[in-house]
């Protein structure tokens, strides 16, 4: 590839006199060699870090709306976002989740699934979706692609925690609450004293098991490889609003 270009077309249905609008364009290229391991990387401080962010887990919704992508058990990412959302005190209000009923917990899960959820996909795991529909309740949303988790500890240590798309087969990831993944969405929280992250997972069974600490060489592996296996990369979700500014950019920053 030498070359690309964006294209935004604006929709709105026939007789509307809503007015479709566009704040932010982005896009990400990058030539990315296959790789089944990557090198770990250094941890930025010693000094451990945890943000507030708080725990959902989308195994409570199994089974909910299944013409969202195929229920709970398939929201890893629109519960991973509705957890940075909370951080941030921005979810959608009580009215506008009233139509998942009151029987369900944390029924703002289900209402992310359906604003994030991806007619021509089928699927609720859309990247832009979500960080399209986050930017409406916040201040700014993208995709990028990080080059190693200092980027992401950076951010972390800003106040910004950030979601991240990781790939890993059986015994790849040790304390995972599922035993391997083809694409699998949870939010970086925080850093351990020894540079371990710290996430949120979704997958776990319960809100109480969300809260996980998984080794940072096996986190990178699972989350930077990229090849026939699949793998993403380093793709992440920022969110972040006024009050939790991103850091100042540098020559090999990913916003």
């Amino acid at each position: 590839m030498t070359s690309w270009q964006v294209r935004v077309t604006l929709l709105r249905k026939v007789g509307s006199p809503a007015t479709p609008r566009v704040d932010v364009v982005g896009a990400v290229a990058s030539a990315i060699p296959a790789s089944t391991s990557v090198r770990t990387s250094r941890p930025r401080s010693s000094t451990p870090v945890e943000l507030p962010v708080p725990a959902f887990s989308q195994m409570v919704h199994e089974g909910h709306f299944p013409a969202y992508g195929g229920g709970g058990e398939a929201w890893c990412s629109p519960t991973s976002l509705a957890m940075v959302l909370a951080y941030y005190e921005a979810l959608p209000s009580d009215a506008e989740t009233a139509w998942v009923g009151r029987s369900h917990p944390d029924r703002v899960v289900d209402h992310v699934a359906r604003m994030t959820y991806d007619h021509g996909y089928d699927g609720t795991g859309n990247w832009p979706f979500n960080t399209a529909y986050a930017a409406t309740l916040t201040d700014k949303a993208f995709v990028t692609r990080f080059a190693s988790m200092r980027g992401v500890e950076t951010l972390v240590r800003a106040g910004v925690p950030v979601i991240t798309s990781v790939t890993f087969g059986r015994g790849q990831l040790s304390g995972a609450p599922i035993s391997s993944t083809n694409g699998h969405l949870l939010v970086v929280v925080g850093f351990t004293a020894d540079g371990d992250v710290v996430v949120n997972d979704p997958a776990a069974a319960s809100n109480d098991g969300v809260r996980r600490v998984y080794d940072r060489a096996q986190f990178e592996n699972a989350w930077l490889k990229r090849g026939p296996a699949g793998g993403s990369g380093g793709v992440g979700y920022v969110v972040h609003d006024k009050a939790h500014p991103l850091p100042a950019r540098g020559a090999s920053t990913a916003w």
